[in-house]
């Protein structure tokens, strides 16, 4: 049984946002449904690093930390080169499996629009302030202080 992409879909979705008990039961049901391979292993482990990665998010060696999932034409340029290594004869089936879940992944997170706290929260220290649900009418604490009432 292939692996289903709309699982797999729903993974990335739910790491972007750091949602990480939903993406856990998520990487659970894809667990069950994969076959014993080898390019199974190789995408599984991919997707076990990637949330592990993600919800640690203090390495500044690792990958995920450095990516801004805003920047669709850097995502689609991984894509690619990850593509290139899927296609690469060279390599085994294990990592043709881990190259295609980040293949996979950047696909993914070129397409769907990724509501990142972190970034939110390190725009605001900037002095970008945000008001309660978007609402300009709202006066904000920074706006306060600042006398800009």
């Amino acid at each position: 049984m292939p692996i289903p992409s709309a699982l797999v879909t729903r993974f990335f979705q739910l790491l972007a946002n750091r949602q990480f008990a939903e993406a856990e039961r998520e990487l659970e049901r894809l667990k069950q449904r994969m076959r014993k391979t080898e390019w199974n292993r190789g995408y599984f482990r991919a997707l076990r690093g990637m949330l592990l990665s993600r919800r640690s998010n203090n390495d500044g060696y690792a990958f995920f930390s450095k990516m801004d999932f805003s920047d669709k034409e850097t995502l689609l340029s991984y894509k690619r080169e990850f593509v290139g290594h899927v296609r690469n004869k060279l390599h085994g089936d294990f990592d043709r499996g881990f190259f295609s879940a980040w293949a996979d992944c950047m696909r993914v997170l070129s397409k769907v629009v990724v509501n990142d706290p972190e970034r939110e929260c390190a725009q605001s220290k900037k002095g970008e302030s945000k008001t309660l649900d978007g609402d300009k009418s709202q006066v904000s604490i920074e706006n306060f202080l600042k006398g800009k009432v």
